[in-house]
């Protein structure tokens, strides 16, 4: 099943294309864009993580999406919507995540398409909440989601499952936003 294509001023939230995947190897194989992941992908491992994020689509009707511009077809980004592929006290739960190509930093196109999404996750899955986490270094991604109005309760901070031990990246920070928060920040700014 295809995702339902999302427009915002300026993107479009889009199914995913097989001339999307030089791209999206690009984008993972960007110091910058995989600066607080454990690493860089090559292009088998990029083309592998498309084709989980296909398969993610077709199980559950929801996933992430191709960001390209409306006067510039062409992937600019990735975000969207997943379910958090590892357990935990905060499991099962849906994420929103992101990556734009350091291009396209800086210019709100990632706060653009995130509340698009979210609308979607808490008006058409009616889910009752969205997380997103980070590592503590990866300011730029906490903003947002404050922008967002996700909010982080340090006693919900984690040691990611899927790293080893001693690995630099695996304190992490864990954010939320409850449909109910969400609504009354719609409410507040006139967007209801």
């Amino acid at each position: 099943m295809p995702l339902p294509e999302l427009h915002t001023a300026r993107l479009h939230l889009r199914n995913w294309q097989p001339a999307d995947l030089p791209r999206f190897a690009v984008l993972n194989d960007d110091a910058q864009v995989m600066q607080y992941f454990p690493g860089r992908f090559d292009r088998e491992q990029s083309d592998a993580l498309a084709a989980r994020i296909q398969r993610h689509i077709e199980q559950n009707g929801f996933g992430v999406w191709v960001l390209e511009r409306h006067e510039q077809p062409g992937l600019i980004g990735i975000l969207g919507l997943q379910q958090v592929q590892f357990d935990s006290a905060f499991t099962p739960a849906v994420e929103i995540a992101w990556r734009l190509l350091p291009a396209f930093w800086h210019q709100g196109l990632a706060t653009e398409a995130a509340q698009a999404a979210l609308r979607f996750a808490f008006e058409q899955l009616a889910l009752p909440q969205v997380l997103a986490f980070t590592v503590p270094a990866n300011l730029p991604s906490q903003a947002l989601m404050q922008r967002l109005g996700m909010q982080r309760d340090p006693a919900e901070d984690f040691l990611h499952p899927l790293l080893p031990k001693n690995h630099p990246l695996r304190p992490h920070l864990l954010y939320r936003l409850e449909q109910a928060r969400w609504l009354r920040l719609q409410q507040a700014a006139g967007r209801q």
